[in-house]
């Protein structure tokens, strides 16, 4: 027979209730959720800007609104069409060769059986992670260099090549170079949490491969791959959500006039077309583009791991 005292026990707590038991967690999440307000939703009033031809001396009330006048010029621009072409090929490429590269890498670290060879090589390879990219550009401007450029020098002396080239002055090029760029600066940093997922793996399941008569490569790609697979899916939803951010520093540096058609993304864009020529309106239309076609690309992404059974981030 249930009392009164134990169905007030058993009934389900209140909204209320639970945050008043957690209360603790909730005083602690306050500052971050005050920051992300201030930092993340407030300048959202900004994107006003993109509907209006914004004049800085104006108040907001003496504003004139155009509504998406500055959208239809965006895509009527040549210039700006190019320059969304440019940024989704470079990201495409430093993603694709991003995750290639951080995958593997992380896979033949794990099979190496020196704990120290293995940390020091660990520790070499994200090292470029804390670089500047004004020093890494920098870095690859004197390794392509004509005159004494490493890269031209190595190629001479192996006969591949019969005259140093002009890498930063070859359209076709500067994609490729932009990618390996990334690589080595990031593959040592991306691969570090694909580490933590395979320490995360049963070692009973390798135990039991080898009794099986397994060897390395059958067990990285029937173990160790699976084993990470839900890592791998959100680690990629993420990125998808990045898809237009394909970088500024490195391309706004090693840019050129020779490359210039090739080497403009959005960002680049967003700086010489809106800020430098005090163009707010043009500029904020442009940055809201990008970041509302992440947003839609992150849901969509995480709607497709979700439909396919997969780890999702919501």
């Amino acid at each position: 027979m249930k009392t009164k005292h134990s169905s007030v026990i058993n009934r389900p707590k209140t909204f209320w209730e639970k945050i008043g038991i957690q209360r603790q967690l909730v005083f602690m999440s306050v500052p971050i959720v005050l920051y992300i307000i201030l930092f993340s939703y407030i300048p959202l009033w900004g994107w006003t800007m993109a509907f209006q031809n914004f004049r800085p001396a104006r108040s907001f009330s003496q504003q004139e609104w155009v509504g998406f006048e500055w959208f239809k010029f965006l895509f009527s621009d040549k210039i700006f069409l190019q320059t969304i072409r440019n940024t989704l090929a470079m990201s495409l490429i430093n993603t694709i060769l991003g995750y290639i590269s951080a995958i593997a890498f992380a896979l033949l670290l794990n099979e190496l059986k020196s704990v120290l060879f293995k940390r020091a090589v660990q520790t070499i390879s994200y090292l470029p992670h804390f670089l500047s990219w004004v020093i890494v550009t920098g870095l690859v401007a004197s390794m392509l260099a004509v005159e004494n450029g490493t890269i031209n020098e190595v190629l001479i002396a192996l006969h591949i090549i019969e005259e140093p080239v002009l890498w930063l002055s070859k359209p076709n090029y500067f994609w490729g170079i932009i990618g390996a760029t990334y690589v080595w600066k990031e593959v040592g940093w991306n691969t570090i949490i694909y580490l933590a997922a395979i320490v995360g793996i049963d070692p009973a399941l390798y135990e039991a491969a080898e009794i099986d008569g397994c060897n390395r490569y059958q067990k990285m790609w029937n173990i160790t791959l699976p084993g990470i697979k839900s890592t791998i899916i959100i680690m990629m939803i993420m990125s998808i959500g990045h898809i237009l951010d394909a970088g500024f520093e490195m391309q706004y540096l090693l840019r050129n006039g020779l490359i210039q058609d090739v080497a403009d993304t959005i960002d680049i864009y967003v700086l010489q077309y809106g800020l430098q020529h005090s163009n707010y309106s043009l500029a904020t239309a442009a940055g809201m583009f990008k970041n509302v076609v992440n947003i839609t690309l992150i849901f969509i992404a995480n709607w497709l791991a979700k439909r396919a059974g997969e780890e999702r981030l919501i």
